[in-house]
């Protein structure tokens, strides 16, 4: 029997915008659906988050850190970092139960909070050369490890343009899935949200 899997993204902003909220429940949806949890660890106590993540059955949110929570299976817990030097492959899934996300790999340009875990010696994969918003790595991270499917194999779409109007279109700075439709896989209300708020820029949207 396969062991289940963990998909856990640390949040340290004192905040959850609306970016994040809608990735966190395609993550949550996704993962449970696929046999998985989804936790975020190192939330602060006082952040709020919308009903829509926290209502998902199997959703669970820690405040201690990824350290304190698995150090007594860091041998089973896997960095997804983007400095890594080794990509992440389907023989990951016997050597790993617990993946770890920064919660960086949405920002443009990326921030390396990955380092202090790092530092203390959990070993790291990484997803190939293109930035990708958080929930589409942990979509292909799951497709690598419990869909057994080589990274190279995953159909991708790079930088694709959302068209927010009919004179005007924003060119997403990240790789995302590739569907059978050839549009990029993002959680659903996400190209609303891009439309709506399209001239603040995508800072204020985190």
């Amino acid at each position: 029997m396969d062991r289940q899997k963990t998909y856990v993204v640390e949040h340290l902003d004192p905040e959850c915008g609306p970016w994040s909220t809608l990735e966190y429940a395609a993550i949550a949806n996704e993962s449970i659906e696929a046999g998985a949890k989804f936790c975020l660890s190192s939330a602060p106590k006082d952040l709020k988050l919308s009903e829509s993540v926290t209502d998902i059955k199997g959703f669970h949110i820690e405040h201690r850190s990824v350290e304190d929570v698995y150090q007594d299976r860091k041998n089973q817990v896997c960095l997804l970092d983007p400095a890594a030097k080794e990509e992440l492959s389907p023989k990951d899934a016997h050597n790993f139960d617990i993946f770890v996300f920064g919660g960086i790999l949405g920002d443009d340009p990326p921030r390396d909070r990955t380092s202090e875990l790092r530092k203390k010696g959990f070993p790291g994969r990484r997803l190939g050369p293109v930035q990708m918003t958080t929930d589409t790595a942990v979509r292909v991270t799951r497709i690598v490890i419990q869909g057994q499917t080589a990274l190279n194999d995953i159909p991708y779409i790079d930088h694709p343009e959302i068209r927010i109007d009919e004179h005007e279109s924003t060119e997403m700075p990240f790789r995302y899935v590739k569907d059978a439709h050839g549009k990029p896989v993002m959680p659903e209300g996400m190209i609303d949200l891009i439309k709506k708020d399209s001239e603040k820029g995508f800072g204020e949207l985190f």
